[in-house]
């Protein structure tokens, strides 16, 4: 029996795998592509994370801030972008669905939801963003030997908060919170310089409730405070940058920036695509082609955006 009658046209050629178009196919291959990218930078934040493990912030204890509301909410503002991604990803579904049965006005519905769910989660990521950078915690920054948790002569600049232990009866049972700059008396903020050492000891002198807390959560005493920071400090830090960062390593900053802000790049890209499909839908080009491929092929990408947010929301926020 010959290949030919026992395969049937399969050894022709000109078949399609999965009835896949090129365009699909390319996708795929793009998105694999990407897939690799973005676990790079996880794997190398992950690295960086545990080797800094003592001296590395908690993200729970630095986007603990919600729009309008008082207080801490710790990682509530961040779930909620969450939800908005996802709930972006359904919309597009119903979208793609609706094309496969050419159903022109419903695909222009659920497509505009999906553009405003995007720029909506564009517009929570801008809002992270400034508080991160302008901050409203501070930190003094060190620069010392760490010789019991890193090893012995290495070198490293290191973010101690201050904290007021005189609202709670034992520090250590409260970790998370910080003192806050904007929380001293209008006496401590006169004449206070952010960037002047001398004046925070002055500050810390007047009001012997404050003390430091390390990076390591453990704490000193107000004279202890005082001596390590004419010691050890440098400088007093508000705020984050790819210099200086008041939450903690300043590697937890670069790789905020860089991951966070390359995922955003995406979504931005995911957006622009989206009005793009959305204005010849509107036009009636897939109409007239007879098929709606093109909206599914920029679901995949819009997909595979909501995928990998996942992972950065568990491997940055949560581990």
């Amino acid at each position: 029996m010959s290949d030919k009658e026992t395969y049937g046209k399969a050894w022709e050629g000109g078949d399609k795998p999965y009835e896949s178009s090129y365009g699909k196919l390319m996708m795929w291959f793009f998105l694999i592509t990407d897939t690799l990218t973005f676990s790079a930078f996880l794997a190398a934040y992950g690295f960086s994370r545990f080797k800094f493990e003592d001296v590395w912030p908690i993200a729970e204890e630095v986007f603990t801030h919600f729009p309008f509301l008082n207080g801490e909410h710790p990682l509530l503002f961040v779930a909620l972008m969450t939800f908005i991604l996802i709930m972006s990803s359904v919309t597009m579904v119903l979208a793609v669905n609706f094309g496969h049965k050419m159903q022109k006005n419903k695909v222009i519905l659920w497509l505009s939801l999906t553009i405003v769910g995007g720029i909506m989660f564009l517009g929570s990521q801008a809002w992270e963003w400034g508080h991160f950078i302008h901050g409203d915690k501070g930190g003094v920054e060190t620069n010392i030997e760490y010789t019991v948790h890193i090893a012995e002569g290495e070198k490293l600049s290191s973010v101690y908060k201050l904290m007021d232990i005189d609202k709670y009866s034992d520090a250590n049972e409260n970790p998370l919170k910080y003192f806050a700059l904007e929380d001293l008396t209008s006496e401590m903020k006169e004449g206070f310089d952010v960037q002047n050492i001398k004046s925070l000891i002055e500050k810390l002198e007047e009001k012997p409730a404050f003390n430091i807390r390390k990076a390591n959560r453990t704490y000193l005493s107000n004279e202890e405070s005082i001596n390590y920071i004419k010691e050890n400090a440098t400088k007093v830090v508000v705020g984050a940058n790819l210099v200086d960062n008041e939450y903690g390593h300043r590697l937890f900053a670069d790789y905020f920036f860089f991951i966070t802000g390359f995922h955003g790049f995406h979504v931005f890209s995911g957006v622009i695509l989206l009005i793009i499909i959305l204005i010849n839908t509107i036009k009636g080009t897939y109409e007239k082609r007879g098929h709606y491929e093109m909206v599914e092929k920029v679901g995949l990408y819009w997909h595979f955006v909501d995928l990998v947010w996942v992972f950065v929301f568990t491997f940055f926020y949560l581990v």
